[in-house]
């Protein structure tokens, strides 16, 4: 049995492990996931084998998959090519790019899981460094876009928000779940322009052609000056193909698709059709970022099992003021779903939240819609799923930079949205009952 302040121990211990690496510059995944071992094992009473299986190894195989398909894409030319398509339709300004790629991300996400919005990373960041657009800027706006869509009634967050609300007795509609979304990170989005717009810049036409990520400039520019696509890309474009009409299809029969493991095995009908690709691709995959993200995530899992996260929404119930308590746990659900997996906070939380929502101190579903956006507008985190997929997918030089870019980010939403969003929905809740 812990001890009753063991989960703010815990904490601590959390915040000086990050702050170690931090300034040792020591691999932050690595110092994370020792740590965890120790403090799940010393204060938790778990065993060591109980903690390392709450490493991520979804995660893992996300970010393998995700990079490893798409580093194919781009030693065969075919980001390039796409990339050129998409420039050419937004005339290579750096502001229609980054709408383009935030509703693109938007209507994937739609499509059954927020997951699949993660199939524009691997093209979009590419598509910002060739456009000027800046690195953070695109990222942001991808996830604005996977967090819209991911709350339509056919993506797995709208769902699961939706039912857990309506189960508790709470009237919230999908389409004023998904309006609350969408308006949401609109605002976000023109934010993030105003705040990095200045550091975007229209790119000179001689350097728009050159390869990002891991391709060489001269087999790239050659793939892109072809009038025709080549075998490989061809290949290539029908394996994508196949990846978002599975994700569609799954959609309809109610699946959650994993898409770390589909982009794996496409990737490995790619290198057996093409050996030659085979033996730089396997380079293409970042582990390093997977194993910062996997080392976050285990000791996450040990202050779940110490029982933090129930413990802090306990003490914002008791905190008296309905909307003082509504701020304090959506900052909860933020602050962890940076660090986790936003379909584990959002199944905990709602219904820990149902309480508050049914005392009348605010409408019931002004705190739900809240409490989902504030978990996922922080998914920009460089510790989340979709912030490391989009670091990942980011050229290897702007990696550091927009890792530190989405982690002010994405830490500072834990605290902006819930303290905005809280206060308008419940003005809105006044004419909008």
């Amino acid at each position: 049995m812990a001890a009753p302040a063991a989960p703010f121990v815990a904490l601590a211990i959390f915040v000086a492990a990050f702050a170690l690496a931090s300034l040792r510059g020591v691999h932050l995944g690595v110092v994370m996931f020792v740590a965890a071992c120790i403090t799940g094992v010393g204060l938790a009473g778990m065993s060591l084998r109980e903690v390392v299986a709450g490493f991520p190894i979804g995660i893992l195989i996300l970010i393998a998959g995700v990079t490893y398909f798409f580093g194919i894409a781009r030693l065969n030319g075919t980001v390039d090519r796409v990339i050129g398509g998409v420039l050419r339709r937004t005339g290579d300004q750096p502001m229609a790019v980054t709408v383009a790629f935030a509703t693109l991300a938007a209507v994937a996400a739609a499509m059954g899981s927020p997951q699949a919005g993660l199939v524009t990373a691997p093209i979009g960041m590419p598509a910002a460094r060739r456009a000027g657009v800046d690195a953070g800027l695109m990222a942001i706006a991808i996830n604005c876009g996977i967090c819209a869509g991911s709350f339509a009634p056919t993506s797995l967050f709208g769902i699961i928000t939706y039912r857990v609300a309506s189960q508790a007795g709470i009237g919230i509609t999908p389409a004023t779940l998904l309006a609350t979304a969408v308006v949401a990170n609109v605002v976000l989005l023109m934010a993030a322009m105003a705040l990095l717009r200045r550091r975007s810049h229209r790119p000179a036409r001689a350097t728009t052609a050159m390869a990002v990520g891991a391709a060489t400039p001269s087999t790239s520019a050659a793939a892109t000056e072809s009038t025709h696509a080549s075998w490989q890309q061809r290949a290539t474009l029908t394996c994508l193909a196949a990846l978002v009409a599975g994700i569609a299809v799954s959609a309809v029969l109610g699946l959650e698709p994993d898409i770390g493991v589909a982009t794996l095995g496409l990737g490995v009908v790619l290198v057996l059709l093409d050996p030659a690709i085979g033996r730089t691709a396997f380079a293409q995959i970042d582990w390093s970022s997977a194993f910062v993200v996997g080392g976050i995530v285990t000791f996450v899992a040990v202050l779940q099992k110490l029982g933090l996260v129930d413990l802090l929404g306990r003490l914002a119930i008791d905190a008296g003021a309905p909307v003082i308590a509504a701020i304090v746990i959506c900052a909860i659900a933020a602050l962890v779903s940076a660090f986790a997996s936003t379909t584990g906070v959002l199944a905990a939380l709602v219904p820990l939240a149902v309480p508050l929502a049914l005392s009348g101190g605010m409408a019931g579903w002004a705190l739900i819609a809240a409490l989902g956006v504030s978990a996922t507008v922080v998914d920009a985190s460089p510790f989340s799923n979709t912030g490391a997929t989009l670091v990942a997918s980011a050229a290897e030089d702007d990696r550091p930079a927009l890792r530190r870019v989405l982690l002010r980010w994405g830490l500072s939403m834990v605290l902006i949205a819930p303290a905005l969003l809280v206060p308008a929905l419940v003005l809105v809740s006044r004419w909008w009952p």
